[in-house]
């Protein structure tokens, strides 16, 4: 595994800036690789993640282990806390860690001189011990066959608007399969007289 300097340079690169979010994941990241037991997390699909918040640590926690959503081994669980959890594919060793509140007021503490807290919390989460930062505990993940890495294992045909539905993410109502938007779990809205079929 890399240093903390050198993922922060790293981290900082691909997500466009530094900020306490961007450090707080990188040392949650390090930190859970390291409670399962992978000691390089950009090697193979054997380390899964799933990520509880669509923030700055989330592309941090990517930059960290490689993890990818198109690789199916990063998770998005809109859970909206700065918590993460490991899953070792080849243990089945998983921790969940989870970034305390109280390290903000940790920081203003320590890092008075600092004159902006941003200032203040970029230092402290340099520094701190990971005790002073998260609480974790080891959990238990169930992963379906339909949720690990590789190739789809179905795919089916929406018999309503014909879009193709991989991996079971299908729903059965009346005897019809659909798909999730078709179902009623649609998250936009289809504009009338909107749709363009041929390419320009």
């Amino acid at each position: 595994m890399n240093s903390l300097a050198e993922y922060l340079v790293e981290a900082e690169r691909n997500h466009g800036h530094m900020c306490p979010g961007q450090v707080l994941g990188v040392r949650m990241a390090m930190l859970g690789c390291r409670l399962v037991g992978i000691e390089e997390p950009k090697i193979g699909k054997r380390l899964i993640v799933f990520v509880e918040i669509d923030r700055c640590a989330a592309d941090a926690i990517n930059t960290v282990t490689g993890c990818r959503l198109g690789k199916r081994t990063l998770k998005f669980r809109d859970f909206g806390k700065l918590a993460a959890t490991f899953l070792n594919t080849e243990t089945n060793e998983a921790v969940r860690v989870v970034a305390v509140e109280s390290s903000r007021e940790l920081a203003k503490q320590l890092f008075s001189h600092l004159p902006t807290k941003k200032e203040q919390q970029l230092e402290a989460y340099k520094t701190l011990p990971d005790e002073n930062l998260f609480i974790w505990q080891s959990v238990n993940v169930t992963l379906s066959d339909s949720d690990k890495p590789g190739h789809p294992l179905t795919r089916v045909e929406c018999v309503e608007c014909g879009e193709g539905i991989n991996d079971h993410r299908e729903v059965f109502h009346d005897g019809r399969t659909l798909c999730r938007a078709c179902a009623g779990q649609r998250y936009y809205e289809v504009l009338e007289g909107d749709c363009r079929s041929e390419v320009v």
